[in-house]
């Protein structure tokens, strides 16, 4: 967060739905979702790896309630629905013909008795040591830097489009955007580069041709740059895509997901574990805190770090980090997270109402910056419930 320079270039990626790591997080996310149905205490956490015609999931789940409704047949079933959904049928990866492996395994018991053994009085601990990190800036009206954001709108229109219409996309597709900043502000951005997945009969100059009117239809508000400084399909030819040309595993676009490189992140990943994994939970919690911080008005930017130890309900730290002129007061912040906030893994489960399916649809365009829709009970940590508490407060 900490810029040197006031002017500078700066450049973020994002990936489709149809990318094989991405392939990975939405059926980790599935199959977390699958258990969340059955049992909303389940314990999960579940990786795929994705390759020609085959999918392994493998990992380790805890389900008290409701287990003898979880076949072998089911998973099955969801994995297969997932793949379709995306869009795959192509030769060397068709959601009829995959084979699905399933590895899935009960939990180690030395790592439940650190996070159930108080479930009964709200103080069950950590599943996991780490830090994670929450951020937020006025860059965009979703508080998300512009580079990321602009990244995965040109995706998700793009993949709209696909599933719209019967055209010459494939599902696998990969943005990036690089943005100019003029005293630490987003000026206009200096290039673009959009490479997607295509069928053998499309030309690249039919490619390019909607390419560029998505890229318009996407960030429509936004001075784009000169064709030359767009990058479309740059080798010329992507026909093989998606696990059949490069495999795929979950939580390898742990930078997609968040904030496309603008922030530190932890190292974690998000897709396939529950709440009690504070990798997922505590750094959802960091960005409702973050982005309240900003949409308040305290600072233009704000970053969180929370840190856990595994068994131990409330973090072992806090820091927070705000604008430059204002930072010599980052622990009156502190201080009110402090006072009004638990963040203990059971209190964020409780306040983001994590325990429940929705992770499906945070696997694929970032976990961060998305609508929060209150009848669904999805992207609770992007309302911006709190932000007269830090403007009043402050």
């Amino acid at each position: 967060m900490k810029n040197i320079q006031e002017d500078f270039e700066f450049t973020s990626e994002s990936v489709s739905e149809g990318h094989p790591d991405k392939v990975c997080d939405q059926i980790s996310d599935t199959i977390l979702d699958l258990f969340m149905e059955k049992d909303s205490s389940s314990r999960v956490a579940c990786e795929t790896l994705a390759t020609t015609n085959r999918i392994v999931l493998a990992g380790e789940i805890n389900l008290k309630k409701n287990k003898n409704e979880i076949s072998e047949s089911l998973i099955d079933e969801v994995v297969r629905r997932k793949v379709k959904e995306i869009g795959y049928e192509q030769d060397g990866f068709h959601w009829k013909n995959l084979k699905v492996e399933n590895l899935l395994h009960d939990q180690s018991t030395d790592i439940s008795q650190g996070v159930d053994r108080d479930e009964s009085n709200e103080l069950y601990g950590a599943g996991d040591q780490g830090i994670m990190f929450g951020y937020a800036c006025d860059e965009t009206d979703n508080f998300m830097p512009a580079p990321i954001d602009y990244s995965h709108k040109i995706l998700k229109t793009l993949a709209n489009y696909r599933h719209n219409n019967d055209s010459f996309f494939g599902p696998d597709s990969k943005s990036q955007v690089s943005m100019l900043y003029k005293n630490n502000r987003p000026k206009e951005i200096s290039s673009i580069v959009v490479s997607s997945q295509h069928s053998e009969s499309a030309n690249n100059n039919e490619i390019r041709k909607k390419i560029l009117e998505i890229i318009e239809e996407a960030i429509p508000n936004v001075i784009i740059p000169s064709e030359k400084k767009i990058l479309i399909n740059p080798t010329g030819r992507f026909v093989i895509g998606g696990p059949d040309g490069d495999a795929g595993l979950t939580g390898r676009k742990i930078i997609v997901d968040t904030y496309g490189g603008a922030a530190p992140h932890g190292g974690g990943a998000f897709s396939g574990k529950d709440y009690t994994k504070v990798d997922r939970s505590a750094a959802y919690m960091a960005r409702y805190l973050a982005k309240n911080i900003v949409a308040g008005g305290v600072s233009r930017k704000c970053l969180i770090q929370l840190s856990y130890a595994i068994g131990v309900s409330e973090p072992i730290s806090i820091f927070v980090q705000i604008d430059k002129e204002k930072n010599s007061k980052a622990q009156k912040l502190i201080d009110i997270i402090r006072g009004n906030f638990d963040l203990s893994p059971f209190g964020i489960k409780s306040f983001l109402q994590l325990d429940r399916p929705i992770y499906a649809e945070t696997a694929s365009y970032g976990h961060f910056g998305r609508k929060y829709d209150e009848s669904k009970g999805t992207f609770t940590w992007e309302s911006l419930s709190s932000s007269d508490l830090f403007k009043n407060n402050f």
